[in-house]
C-alpha cells in the first residue's frame, strides 16, 4: 500500500513539465520497481482522491464514540488491513509531513478502529511502516538540528504507540543536486525497501 501525499498528484505529474515533482517522482519509481519484483501495488492518492483532511465536529463526534466516520475513510482502513506493508510518501514541509498526511493518520487510525481491551489497531498482517519523504533540508541537519521531527511523529508517537514497531524512514534531498544525481538516488529506492 502506498499512501501519496502531493498537491501535484501521481496522474497530473505524468509529462506536464510544470506539475512535475520529486515526490511524485519517488512514488512513481517505488511503484514501478514494486511490481517489477512481482508485488501487487494499492495506490491511495490523497489529492487525487479529493481526501478532506479535516477534522470536522461531526467527525470528532463520531471518532469519539467509535462510529464511522465516513465510507471514503472505512475504505482507506479496509484496504490498510490487507497491506503487508504501507509506504507513505510525501514533501516535508516546515519539517513535519503535509495537512493531508496529517489528517489522514488522524482519521483512519482512530478510535472506531481500536480493540477496547487493548490500545492496538487492527492491522492483522503488522506491516511494515515505511516513510519516505522529500525536502529540502539536508538528511544529516534534519536529524541533529531538527531532531528528526517526522519520526518522532509518527514513528514513536503514531506507529509504534498502536503497535506497528517495524518502521523505517529515508529522506531524498533533491535540492542543489544535478539531474544525474537525482535519477540515481531514485534508482536506490529498492535498496530502501528490501
Amino acid at each position: 500500500m502506498i499512501v501519496f501525499d502531493h498537491p501535484y498528484t501521481l496522474s497530473s505529474s505524468q509529462n506536464v513539465p510544470h506539475r512535475r515533482s520529486y515526490s511524485a517522482a519517488v512514488a512513481q519509481h517505488t511503484i514501478d520497481y514494486l511490481k517489477k519484483a512481482g508485488h501487487s501495488v494499492d495506490v491511495i492518492d490523497l489529492h487525487q482522491d479529493n481526501f478532506d483532511p479535516v477534522m470536522h465536529a461531526a467527525d470528532l463526534a463520531a471518532w469519539r464514540t467509535k462510529a464511522s466516520l465516513n465510507p471514503q475513510v472505512d475504505d482507506y482502513f479496509d484496504r490498510l488491513k490487507s497491506a503487508d506493508e504501507i509506504i507513505f510518501v510525501f514533501p516535508l514541509w516546515w519539517e513535519v509531513m503535509p495537512a493531508m498526511t496529517k489528517g489522514f493518520i488522524d482519521k483512519v487510525f482512530s478510535k472506531n478502529r481500536i480493540v477496547s481491551k487493548h490500545p492496538k489497531v487492527i492491522l492483522p498482517k503488522q506491516p511494515t511502516i515505511q516513510i519516505l519523504t522529500v525536502g529540502g533540508t539536508p538528511t544529516l541537519l534534519y536529524r541533529l538540528v531538527y531532531g528528526n521531527p517526522v519520526m518522532k511523529a509518527l514513528g514513536r508517537g503514531t506507529f509504534k504507540k498502536i503497535g506497528l514497531k517495524k518502521v523505517r524512514w529515508h529522506h531524498f534531498n533533491p535540492e542543489d543536486e544535478t539531474v544525474s544525481k537525482r535519477q540515481r538516488d531514485l534508482e536506490h529506492i529498492e535498496k530502501y525497501l528490501k
